[in-house]
């Protein structure tokens, strides 16, 4: 498992989280330093990971990649003409390579990338103002954008086009989807609303005692939330009630959080539920969230950066395919249409 996370300070730090051999009775786990790049010219605002490929973008305008099997950096892309402010990697099942690259700026533009090499398909524009964030679908086939235009939108990947778009009155600053894709879940300050995919009907609402900053899916149902409270939150989504909560968690605002894969081969009672978080305090810690019924768990494992982190991405899949920047990736590159974007 390979962790990143972008900072105010422009740096992008990259973790490998590995298990420490002392006592094979209990789970010891160690972060281990990959790499540290000054890579942006000024704040890292976003970042995504998947198999051996890793993205951070800034509010320079700009996407950098990384290949986190060599540890380097591979170089940016210049398509966006404002601050990048979302990233998704979408990686169809089964495979250990992402498929494709999307990102989202502060303009209200999406740009499509395919990743093998990283070359700009299409850029189409979603809101009217600068887009929040954006979810991938997991089946690759559709993603959803929400914007500082208290709209929610819907765009078709296959066809690199926006296909729905509507008023929702209210600023939503973070939409997810469950990891089956029947739900997604939105995030308005304080609120989580429950949505089914199918048909955007709200199923249930969740309330958190301060602002959410960040979120991730889960099993089970299962969603991961953090924020201004410093505290991690497991809600079941099922039941709409908070089924783990570790208090305290860091020192300052939870300003990114990632579900780590379950290790290959365990059970799924004997494995733990491992979540990692970063913090605005600098620190990267993981944690077994079923620690939470402890009066004062304690990580798993962590880091100090020493900077403000602004937000975390992780990826487990391993792949020994080269990465490769293709030739169209400088500023007002090629954005014709592909008929099938993602295919």
């Amino acid at each position: 498992m390979s962790l990143i996370a972008g900072s105010y300070e422009r740096f992008i730090w990259g973790f490998k989280l590995k298990p420490l051999k002392t006592d094979p009775t209990t789970q010891t786990l160690t972060l281990t330093p990959l790499f540290s790049y000054p890579s942006h010219l000024s704040s890292v605002t976003s970042a995504a990971a998947a198999g051996p490929a890793a993205a951070s973008g800034g509010s320079d305008d700009t996407v950098h990649l990384y290949d986190l099997s060599a540890a380097s950096s591979l170089g940016s892309l210049h398509d966006h003409a404002a601050s990048v402010t979302s990233l998704s990697f979408f990686t169809p099942p089964g495979l250990s390579f992402p498929r494709n690259l999307v990102s989202a700026d502060a303009d209200g533009s999406v740009c499509i990338y395919d990743a093998d090499p990283f070359v700009l398909l299409k850029t189409v524009r979603v809101h009217k103002k600068g887009i929040n964030d954006l979810a991938i679908h997991p089946s690759g086939k559709l993603a959803l954008t929400v914007g500082r235009d208290e709209c929610l939108g819907m765009l078709n990947l296959i066809r690199g086009r926006r296909s729905f778009y509507c008023r929702i009155g209210r600023e939503a600053s973070l939409v997810r989807f469950d990891s089956g894709g029947d739900k997604f879940f939105m995030v308005v300050d304080r609120k989580i609303s429950v949505h089914e995919a199918e048909d955007a009907k709200i199923v249930a609402e969740l309330e958190s005692p301060m602002r959410v900053l960040c979120a991730a899916s889960g099993e089970n149902g299962l969603l991961f939330t953090g924020g201004e409270d410093c505290s991690i939150t497991a809600w079941d989504t099922n039941s709409g009630k908070v089924a783990y909560n570790i208090k305290e968690a860091h020192s300052s605002r939870v300003k990114g959080i990632i579900v780590l894969s379950r290790n290959a081969g365990a059970a799924a009672d004997d494995d733990p539920y491992l979540v990692s978080s970063a913090s605005s305090d600098g620190v990267i810690r993981v944690w077994d969230v079923r620690m939470a019924m402890k009066e004062k768990p304690n990580p798993l494992a962590e880091a100090n950066t020493k900077s403000r982190i602004t937000c975390l991405a992780g990826s487990s899949l391993k792949s020994s395919r080269q990465l490769r920047i293709g030739n169209n990736n400088s500023k007002g590159g090629n954005d014709a249409s592909t008929e099938d974007a993602t295919s």
